[in-house]
Parts: C-alpha cells; sequence; structure tokens
C-alpha cells in the first residue's frame, strides 16, 4: 500500500515553517550517518535520485498563497535539480570523525533556499579505514522525528547486496501550485474546515450539554482544569531559568555519546521508569554537574521535550507531536532520586488537558498575523534552557548502496534553547547527538564530558 502524502501543509507544519523567518526559530533536522565503505558516487547519486521518485517531499517546495486565506501547499518544483541538493567533499588531515561533525554543524547553521525542495545531503569520504560520513539536513515542516525515520528507511536496503531494485519508478503525478490558485484553493479549505468545526462544535455541545446535566459540578472541574492548562501551556516564557547558559547566537557546535541501549533499558527497569525517563535524568545529571563546575546555583531549568501524537491513520510525512514545556529539578544530586522525580513530572506532563488540545492550537496561531504568531511562539519557546528527543530508530542493519550504517545521530534544532540533546537507538546502541549554542556553551568538550558523566551514572543503576 503506497504512503500518503498531504498536498497542503498541516497546521504544526505550517506554523514551522512560517515562523522560521526568525532565525533563532529555525526548525532545521540535521542527521549524520557513519558507513563501513565508501559508496560509489554515481550510485549514491543513482539512489538518492529514486529515494525523490519514491518520497514526494524530496521533489516538491513550499508555495505560499498570495492572501493569506488558507494554508501553505507542497508543489513539484519544476525545475528539480538533483545536484544542487546533494553534495561530495573530502575529509580534510586528520582524517576523522570531526570532519563529519563539522558539517553537521554548518548545516545546522544555514538556512534552506526556500524557492527549492528543503533537503540537502552531503557524502564526507576519507574517513579513517575507508569509512565514509552522511549528513543529511531537512525542514522539520517535512516532517517529524518519527516520520522522518520511516522516510529515511525508504533510501535504505536491508542487505548489503539486495539485488536488482527494477527500473526506477517515474516521479508521482503531483500537483503544481501558484500563490494565485492557492487563493481559491484556500476559500475552499476554510469552507471545510468550518463545515467541520462547526460539526464539531455541535458534537462538543451536546457532550457538554449531557455532562453538565449528569454531573455539573465534575464538569465545571473539568472546564475549570482544561483552561487552566491551556493557560500554562500558552504561558511566555522568554528568560531561560539557568543564568549560566542564558546566552543566544546563531552559531552552533555538535558532539556525539553512544552506549548499548540494553544498559539504559536495564537503568529505567531499576527505577521502575520508561527509558525515556532515564535518558533525561542523565541529561540533567550532566547539566548539574556543567553548573556546579561553573559555581553556578539553580534549583530548575525548563526543558522543552515533543509529545508524539500520530495516529494510525496519519500520513508519512508532516508533523504528529506537540511540544511541551516541563520545569524539571537540577540540583538532585541522588541518580535514582532524579530518575523517579523526572518521571512523576513527565507523567503529569502527558496527563495535562492541553495536549490533547495541541492540534487546535498551532490552528489558533496560524490565523494570527504572520508577527504576532512568531512573537508568541518565540515568546513560549526562547525561555528554554535545553531541549530532550527520543527517537525510536532501526532495530536491525540497514545499508546504502552497499555500505552499512555503522553509527546514526540526531541533531534537532535549538528553536531558542542553548541545547538540543537527541537519543535515537540503531541496532542495539543509544547514539544521542547534541547541538548547542556555542555563546551559551562555549565548551563543548567540557559540557560533552558532562553529559557522558550523567549517562554514565544512569547507566551504573541497572
Amino acid at each position: 500500500m503506497p504512503e500518503r502524502f498531504e498536498h497542503t501543509l498541516g497546521d504544526a507544519d505550517a506554523l514551522m515553517w512560517s515562523v522560521d523567518r526568525d532565525p533563532y526559530l529555525r526548525s532545521t533536522i540535521v542527521t549524520a550517518l557513519v558507513l563501513d565503505r565508501a559508496p560509489d558516487w554515481q550510485r549514491f547519486l543513482a539512489r538518492l535520485d529514486r529515494g525523490s521518485r519514491l518520497i514526494p517531499r524530496l521533489r516538491q517546495r513550499v508555495v505560499e498563497p498570495a492572501v493569506r486565506i488558507g494554508p501553505p501547499a507542497w508543489s513539484v518544483d519544476p525545475d528539480f535539480d538533483l545536484t544542487y541538493h546533494v553534495r561530495r567533499v573530502r575529509a580534510p588531515r586528520p582524517r576523522s570523525f570531526d570532519a563529519v561533525l563539522d558539517v553537521a554543524a554548518t548545516a545546522a547553521m544555514g538556512d534552506f533556499d526556500r524557492a527549492r525542495p528543503l533537503w540537502e545531503c552531503t557524502l564526507v569520504e576519507g574517513l579513517p579505514d575507508k569509512r565514509a560520513g552522511v549528513v543529511l539536513k531537512v525542514h522539520h515542516s517535512i516532517s517529524d522525528g518519527v516520520g522522518g525515520m520511516k522516510l529515511l528507511l525508504m533510501l535504505f536496503d536491508l542487505e548489503r547486496d539486495p539485488g536488482p531494485t527494477g527500473p526506477d519508478p517515474d516521479p508521482a503525478d503531483l500537483p503544481v501550485f501558484t500563490r494565485s490558485g492557492l487563493v481559491a484553493h484556500g476559500v475552499d479549505y476554510q469552507a471545510q474546515r468550518a463545515a467541520e468545526a462547526a460539526r464539531g462544535l455541535g458534537r462538543g455541545a451536546l457532550s457538554a450539554f449531557r455532562r453538565l446535566r449528569d454531573d455539573a459540578a465534575g464538569a465545571l472541574d473539568e472546564a475549570a482544569r482544561t483552561a487552566s492548562s491551556v493557560a500554562r501551556f500558552l504561558q511566555p516564557a522568554p528568560t531561560p531559568m539557568s543564568p549560566l547558559i542564558s546566552g543566544r547566537s546563531l552559531d552552533r557546535r555538535v558532539a556525539t555519546i553512544a552506549f548499548p541501549l540494553d544498559d539504559m533499558k536495564r537503568a529505567a527497569k531499576a527505577t521502575e521508569s520508561t527509558l525515556n525517563d532515564a535518558f533525561v535524568a542523565a541529561v540533567l545529571g550532566g547539566l548539574l554537574r556543567y553548573h556546579e563546575a561553573h559555581a553556578s546555583d539553580v534549583d530548575d531549568l525548563r526543558m522543552m521535550m515533543p509529545i508524539n501524537i500520530r495516529g494510525e491513520g496519519a500520513g508519512l510525512g508532516g508533523n504528529h507531536f506537540t511540544t511541551a514545556r516541563l520545569v524539571v529539578p537540577l540540583m538532585v544530586a541522588d541518580p535514582d532520586e532524579r530518575v523517579r522525580e523526572v518521571s512523576e513530572r513527565c507523567k503529569r506532563l502527558r496527563a495535562e488537558p492541553a495536549i490533547a488540545l495541541s492540534a487546535n492550537l498551532a490552528t489558533l496561531l496560524n490565523r494570527l498575523p504572520r508577527r504576532v504568531a512568531t512573537a508568541l511562539f518565540g515568546s513560549m519557546l526562547k525561555g528554554t534552557d535545553f531541549v530532550t528527543s527520543n527517537v525510536p530508530g532501526s532495530p536491525f542493519p540497514l545499508f546504502m548502496c552497499g555500505a552499512e550504517v555503522e553509527e546514526i545521530y540526531a541533531f534537532g534544532p535549538l528553536s531558542g534553547a542553548a541545547a538540543n540533546i537527541v537519543l535515537l537507538s540503531h541496532c542495539g546502541t543509544c547514539f544521542v547527538g547534541i547541538n548547542t549554542d556555542l555563546r551559551a556553551i562555549p565548551d563543548t568538550e567540557a559540557f560533552t564530558a558532562d553529559l557522558q558523566a550523567g549517562f554514565d551514572e544512569i547507566l551504573a543503576l541497572g
């Protein structure tokens, strides 16, 4: 069954596309892979060309309506040129993985050409032991982390030599939109949304009436809790809680950590928590060490964490998560106690009524003037100290052009934070990508060492 890709940007996608005109809110995702051998360049190009025929987003650009009456749309790029999106470089001496990280950091700092499809790929040759690196850069409006992994899997094989793939498919027959043509499309779109909203309002009103009739006190209490939750969700937080890592710039540095997945699972089991709870607690342990090393005494930090709300029928592209903020304890020295406290706070966060309404909140922000929406969304994000994200990867080996993927790291966007730490699992290993703001955290090596120590003490619990 072919994967389904929507023709228009969903509200979350459109919001990220719109607000990243503020360079501090850019939503660029960078993925770095290490291959056990360098693939043949022509074969590599041919594989990406085939991938661009299987994945429509790789040949589509975003077109906005001339009058902002409806959402932007994905439109085929009539001038699509694969050679613009794919580059080839050689690691300078001394040959090391640092060359891949340098390419990844540069990719994280750069913006996209908004008139072209929103992706770039760089093959880094000349790594030690004849290895190679691949750095893939995509805009967050294309997909979230879970969907992004599914898209990535469409570019890989499940064995080193899978045999002939058959003739390349023709590019999908996709619509071409113009700015003026999208105005009429937007009118139809808004009419459909209004009808859906009216039906939903009718169902909601009937349900609310029945609830009020059967349990007036409970209904009013639930309404009050929901209103309070939405207020907390939208509350501006323009200032980071940590003065130590409060500086912000457009300069990025990236680093990596890796450890066995089973060790982290045992640590989570030992503390009666989830793997994500143990992961966040490990990051907090590293941040605690970093603050102590700089004699900075801060009780709490503000963390941003995506919560997956992708349903079974969701299309492959697009974003199906909500961005939630959570105040987490920093000064908890005991790792076991820290995991359990993080677990309790994450449980309360996921139970917030506003989480279920996040799609409606994105819709509301998209209806505001762009400057107002950017300012409001920015006020919710720019006071974030750090971001964590846990993305399940592939449990089985992956190959590309005969080369096996040995390591894979994701570097998430900062969106106003000092650091974004992403855990991505692959073949029994947790690969942690660390993206930092150089002004907030100028000593990347020391910060990474502190994070490593934070992970070590959590892994020791298992």
